[in-house]
Parts: structure tokens; C-alpha cells; sequence
């Protein structure tokens, strides 16, 4: 395998990935060729405001050219009777009173599959074409120290990842001292306004300082009752009942307010120590190339009518 022709950030705009963007930007590492911000269309829009400064305070003068991928919005999509829908990992209460999981699907369907289509393109290689033997773009991904078990490989032989934050030993704390320094302590976490993976405590921040927000996913909490409207007008509901929240109880009714004994914890710790946890004993973010959540493959119980 001969060298990289590229270097791509593949750009979560959560707390990892901005602090490559800088470090890269800041010369601290090798310069980039672009980075691929994989866009679901239902990013909270703190992210989007984020991605903004990103782009015009960061990227441009460094040249650094930021993709933000189109087509598709998860919720739209969920909503959408002749739109094949890619399932969210939605918690499902069984006939039999068991708790499943829907099989995730969307981390693929709006993350990768774009983010691959944009590093043939960069690579000037179009769909349909076979991308050639040696050629390759080296492709960073934020996964830092305390997370290094979510380091994988891209599956693809023209993408092969890197890890930079590992390479440096950083820590998600390191992340955040870095980021605190250069002005960027406000960066916010990505992932999805409906996302079934939000801890109690991001559903709550949502409840008491994003309403718009919040009543956006309390309302598609409501209405994917049934599985995605899809399935609905296809005769092929799910046999139990979905919910956004692991305790399969509507959005606005579930226990958001319990703070588990992890959380407890944490509040005990300094206030940086707490900003780098993950606030919870959930996930918080959506990194592309590993979702921050258990493997939802592995708790599927969710039944599905035949």
C-alpha cells in the first residue's frame, strides 16, 4: 500500500473531532484535506451554530474545505409512508411485557454511507467505478484514550482510519482542557434530537433548556408509538410499542428526572471531570464510525408482525 493521497476529519462536531479540527488547523498536526460532517438533518441546532463557527473561524483560513453531506432527514424519513426507512434503535415493549430494541440501522444509512460516497468523490472516483488498488485517503476519526475499545477499522480498503487522539494518548479531559484554551469550551455534543441513546440527564437538558426541541421529540416519541408510519401504511407494524426512552414510557412521562448512582458520582467530581463524562451511565454523542451506545445488535427483542 502506497501512501495516502488524502487526509479527511470525518467531522462529528462533537468534542473529539473539533479538537482535530483545531489541531490541525493550529499546525499542531498534519494539515487536512477536508472534513466530512455527516448530516442526519435532525442535529440539534446548537450543533449547527457549532459547525458554523467551525466552518468560518477554523476551517476557512486554515483551508480546509468542510463537506456537509445532503440528502435525507432521519425524522422526516420515520414519518414518511413511501420512504425506505433505515430503523432507529427505538426500545420496544413486547406483548409479553419484555423490553427489545429495534436493529439500529440509521448509524449506516445517514453517517457512513455518505461519508463514503464524499471520500470517492474526493477521490475522483465515481459511483459505479472501482476505486483503484493503492489509492486511499488516510481518514481521522475522534476517538480518544478512555474510549479505545470504539476504535475500528472503516471496512473499506480506499478509507483506512486513523486515530490521532490515541496516537497522542488523549483523553476526552485533554480534549476538553485543549479546546477550553482555544476558546471552544462551549463545543456541544452531536447527536440526534430524537436519539433512543440521550442519558436522562441530556433528555433533561433538552426539557428545561432546548423547548422547542424538546417538544419536537416528545411529539416524535408520540407519533413512532407503532414503528416507523412506513410499516404502518405497509400492514407491517412492530406487535409491541416503541419509545424513545429505555423505560418505555412517552417522552414526557418517563423518569428523565432519576439521576443514577454514575451520575451521583460524577456531580462528586470536578467540574471538568464532569463535563468530560459522559453525564450518565447512557451514551451521549454519535460518532460516525462507532455509535456511542451499547450494541444495539445485541439487545434486539423487538418484535415485528409478519
Amino acid at each position: 500500500m502506497t501512501g495516502a493521497a488524502l487526509r479527511v476529519l470525518s467531522l462529528g462536531a462533537g468534542v473529539q473531532s473539533t479538537s482535530l479540527l483545531l489541531l490541525a488547523a493550529g499546525g499542531r498536526l498534519p494539515r487536512l484535506d477536508a472534513a466530512v460532517f455527516a448530516d442526519t438533518g435532525w442535529e440539534p441546532k446548537a450543533v449547527y451554530r457549532h459547525l458554523d463557527r467551525l466552518e468560518h473561524e477554523v476551517a476557512v483560513p486554515a483551508g480546509i474545505p468542510i463537506i456537509r453531506t445532503g440528502g435525507g432527514n432521519i425524522r422526516a424519513d420515520a414519518l414518511d409512508p413511501v420512504h425506505r426507512f433505515a430503523s432507529m434503535p427505538l426500545f420496544v415493549r413486547n406483548p409479553d411485557g419484555t423490553v427489545g430494541m429495534i436493529r439500529r440501522q440509521c448509524t449506516d444509512e445517514y453517517k457512513l454511507k455518505k461519508i463514503k460516497r464524499e471520500v470517492r468523490c474526493l477521490l475522483g472516483v465515481p459511483e459505479g467505478r472501482r476505486v483503484p488498488k493503492g489509492l486511499f485517503v488516510e481518514q481521522w476519526v475522534g476517538i480518544s484514550r478512555d474510549e479505545f475499545t470504539r476504535a475500528k477499522d472503516s471496512g473499506i480498503r480506499y478509507a483506512v482510519n486513523r486515530h490521532p487522539l490515541l496516537e497522542m494518548d488523549w483523553a476526552r479531559t485533554d480534549c476538553l482542557r485543549f479546546l477550553a484554551r482555544q476558546g471552544w469550551q462551549c463545543t456541544p455534543k452531536s447527536a440526534c434530537i430524537g436519539c433512543p441513546f440521550h442519558s436522562n440527564a441530556q433528555w433533561r437538558d433538552m426539557r428545561d433548556h432546548q423547548p422547542e426541541e424538546w417538544a419536537d421529540a416528545v411529539a416524535f416519541d408520540h407519533t413512532i408509538r407503532h414503528g416507523n408510519v412506513r410499516g404502518i401504511a405497509g400492514s407491517v407494524p412492530l406487535l409491541g410499542e416503541a419509545y424513545l426512552h429505555r423505560s418505555c414510557l412517552p417522552l414526557d412521562q418517563a423518569p428523565i428526572d432519576h439521576v443514577t448512582a454514575h451520575e451521583w458520582k460524577q456531580r462528586q467530581g470536578s467540574l471538568l471531570e464532569l463535563l468530560a463524562d459522559e453525564a450518565d451511565d447512557e451514551p451521549s454523542g454519535c460518532s460516525p464510525w462507532t455509535c456511542r451506545a451499547e450494541d444495539p445488535d445485541a439487545a434486539v427483542g423487538a418484535v415485528v408482525a409478519a
